[in-house]
């Protein structure tokens, strides 16, 4: 199969495990081991116009504390509110606390916001700082066959000032066509996707207002 709970099954109660079990995919043959599955969280949003000029000369990112959920290379499942389990033999490539603001950083790139855009402890300066926390990333099935699962809260700093100029979450649940690993590892990239979709263009808007400002 390609997943197994770490939880004991009687916490997940009786019929969720029956038709999570059920859910399976089959990767092994006879009673070998199941293969160890590998999932590569993305940004699938096709390229987006780039701006004229950038807003800012530089951007830093700085990946904040995560979720456990998502600070951990093991993909996780929610039974019921506040209850988390893992699939035992599906994995993500990296951990979703450097990989997102890593696909972030590509999306505001390509974007043209900044001039450039570069990871905290990178040799880069910047007047302006975005910290990224990942603050859910997980496949909800406490309705089957579920919802992936996406809430990121960003904010923006002034650097030179120290001041915290803007701040917002912004959350995306993309429903599963089934219980399982690898359907939950494709709808956790488009619902990163959407939180993406929302985020650049606040971004924008706050980094006008913010430039225009501190311009005055």
């Amino acid at each position: 199969m390609s997943f197994a709970p770490r939880l004991v099954t009687a916490l997940l109660g009786p019929l969720l495990s029956t038709v999570l079990l059920t859910a399976c995919v089959s990767v092994g043959l006879g009673s070998e081991a199941p293969a160890q599955a590998h999932y590569l969280l993305a940004d699938t949003a096709a390229p987006a116009a780039r701006r004229a000029q950038p807003l800012v000369p530089a951007l830093l990112l700085q990946a904040l504390p995560a979720d456990a959920s998502a600070d951990t290379a093991s993909l996780a499942y929610s039974p019921r509110a506040n209850e988390f389990a893992y699939y035992q033999f599906a994995q993500w490539t990296e951990r979703p606390v450097r990989r997102v603001p890593r696909l972030l950083q590509q999306r505001l790139e390509a974007r043209g916001l900044a001039g450039a855009v570069a990871m905290v402890g990178e040799p880069a300066r910047a007047d302006w700082l975005l910290t990224v926390a990942v603050d859910a990333l997980h496949h909800d099935v406490s309705t089957l066959p579920g919802q992936a699962r996406v809430a990121l809260t960003v904010e923006l700093f002034d650097r030179r000032n120290r001041t915290r100029v803007a701040r917002h979450q912004f959350e995306a649940s993309v429903p599963t066509p089934s219980a399982n690993a690898p359907a939950a590892a494709t709808a956790l990239s488009a619902a990163l996707t959407q939180t993406f979709d929302a985020l650049v263009p606040w971004l924008d808007t706050e980094l006008q207002r913010a430039v225009a400002a501190a311009a005055k």
